[in-house]
């Protein structure tokens, strides 16, 4: 997170007070604008902070400024910004929920590898924390616990077991990064584009495509281009998904009959 200096423009109060509404599980509860402050307040509106424009872009100051109410007063309810940021970190684990194991395995895998893709996107600066070490909260600890009995009484040992459940998170984490990083260029992209002509965009691309097509060195490339194939398609991010998250579990599947 950010150090504590006046960084960034306050968030204008409406999209703040519904980005926080939307951290809320239970709609209707009064902001601190009308309310006491609470430690909810605080993670609240630095989640609603991250989401909207990064870690970076997070201090103590700002939280402050968002909920109108002095910087020190933050400190009665949390100690330091590190445990702000667990604090965030086990809200977004909050919502990745590993449900009671059902009796199919691949079934409450796949649910879980959803909930947490969809929760890195709401919260992509969530993808450079969620996974890393040991469970970091009760609600992660949770999820970890779900998981394991999920795969008790397949017959795999302990640590089969440990190596598979990484492999799942290891992709479900590899391939929401990779959306992000896709939506985060398309952004950039459209932007840049947006101060262009629009002949200017479309000779660009045409120039790409001529230089590709001249150099004779990329065939394999140029079958992809030519069948007008955008490997990354925003149409076809849920399909490109599932289809590796059917892989990575059907890998699995096949190690416990083999």
């Amino acid at each position: 997170m950010g150090e504590d200096h006046d960084d960034g423009p306050v968030l204008p109060g409406r999209q703040i007070a519904a980005q926080v509404s939307r951290r809320r599980e239970h709609g209707g509860r009064p902001t601190a604008r009308t309310r006491r402050l609470d430690r909810s307040d605080i993670v609240a509106v630095a989640v609603a902070i991250a989401d909207a424009e990064g870690t970076d872009a997070l201090s103590m100051r700002r939280i402050a400024k968002e909920l109108q109410v002095g910087v020190m007063s933050l400190y009665w309810h949390i100690e330091s910004k590190e445990e702000l940021h667990q604090l965030m970190l086990e809200t977004v684990q909050a919502e990745i929920v590993a449900a009671d194991p059902s009796g199919d395995w691949q079934a409450d895998l796949t649910a879980y590898a959803r909930n947490a893709r969809a929760a890195m996107h709401r919260h992509p600066w969530a993808i450079d924390y969620v996974g890393a070490g040991p469970p970091s909260g009760p609600n992660d600890a949770r999820n970890a616990d779900h998981l394991f009995a999920a795969l008790d009484g397949l017959g795999l040992d302990l640590k089969t077991t440990v190596w598979a459940l990484m492999t799942v998170s290891t992709y479900v984490m590899g391939a929401a990064l990779r959306e992000i990083q896709e939506i985060r260029w398309q952004r950039a992209a459209d932007e840049t584009m947006a101060e262009m002509a629009e002949d200017d965009v479309a000779e660009m691309f045409a120039e790409f495509d001529r230089r590709v097509h001249s150099a004779g060195r990329y065939p394999h490339l140029l079958k992809i281009l030519d069948a007008g194939i955008d490997p990354d398609a925003a149409e076809t991010r849920d399909e490109r998904f599932e289809f590796g998250l059917s892989c990575v579990l059907d890998g699995i599947a096949a190690r416990i009959k083999g």
